[in-house]
């Protein structure tokens, strides 16, 4: 399975037309419509769902395309790693992180490593830890900040300085809106939008205790942009952490008893880095 190929696939898993995706890969149709059925006959699955004038994936199709992107994203970054010059140190680090106050932490070692290094960059992929840890694993990514609770067995790590605080996004004229901390039962009868970690939920069900059964999850959510959205236009109340992040019409309650959290900077024992990598986990390390 060559790489070459695997791009013509992801141009026309993008396209959904092999005419068009051929004229944009500045080849024949008759060339790309013969090297989609080789790998179609190589790999032993249909990948795809051909009309007359468009092509639809597959679930195995669909599969590829996440895969593909993934081996595409991790050639492009072995290159990179590889073009720096060697009187000057350069490259990618690359950085998965959740969303965390201590992000402002980082990104201010982010800018010191930076002012040292100006030929190096960053590339920044932000997602729930369960994500970042899986990009990690294939070596996608070189370090990560995750959210606890998290498994790091796998991991070196330092803490981070701050602990995130639980509380609820709300709007303004929201009952709850008016009051200094929420308890569980003053969250009984709200359309709650929950975390999407598993894990994560487990550890806001021993906060709620006995209350947790009489909770209405009105959606689950990943990241905080999109919640705090559904929270405007009414879906329900966040539980989230203080961000410090400003949102027209909304409003940050902490949790009573107060609920913490904890974050990592991880990266995977025993694996071999970039110079430019090992470098930064050094600064990071002799930062504490």
């Amino acid at each position: 399975m060559e790489l070459r190929v695997l791009r013509y696939f992801l141009m026309a898993a993008r396209e959904e037309n092999i005419t068009k995706a051929a004229k944009l890969l500045h080849i024949t149709q008759p060339t790309l419509s013969r090297q989609l059925m080789q790998l179609e006959e190589e790999l032993g699955v249909k990948l795809f769902h051909r009309g007359k004038y468009h092509i639809v994936l597959t679930e195995e199709g669909m599969l590829l395309r996440r895969r593909a992107q993934e081996m595409i994203e991790l050639e492009e970054k072995t290159k990179r790693e590889f073009s720096k010059e060697e009187a000057e140190l350069a490259g990618e680090i690359a950085i998965g992180c959740g969303e965390t106050r201590n992000m402002t932490f980082l990104s201010q070692k982010m800018a010191q490593f930076r002012q040292e290094h100006p030929l190096i960059r960053y590339d920044v992929y932000s997602a729930i830890a369960d994500d970042i840890k899986e990009r990690m694993e294939k070596g996608i990514l070189d370090l990560a900040l995750l959210m606890e609770p998290v498994d790091i067995a796998k991991y070196e790590f330092v803490r981070m300085p701050e602990k995130e605080q639980w509380g609820v996004l709300v709007r303004e004229d929201s009952p709850l809106a008016s009051l200094e901390a929420v308890s569980p039962e003053d969250l009984i009868g709200q359309p709650i939008l929950n975390a999407k970690r598993e894990i994560v939920q487990n550890e806001l069900a021993n906060w709620f205790g006995d209350a947790y059964d009489k909770i209405e999850i009105a959606a689950t959510y990943n990241l905080i942009l999109n919640a705090s959205n559904m929270v405007r236009n009414g879906v329900g109340a966040a539980l989230c952490f203080r961000l410090d992040n400003q949102y027209d019409g909304l409003r940050f309650v902490p949790l009573e008893p107060k609920l913490e959290t904890g974050a990592v900077l991880a990266w995977k024992k025993n694996q071999t880095f970039s110079e430019t990598s090992s470098r930064f986990i050094d600064f990071i390390k002799h930062s504490f």
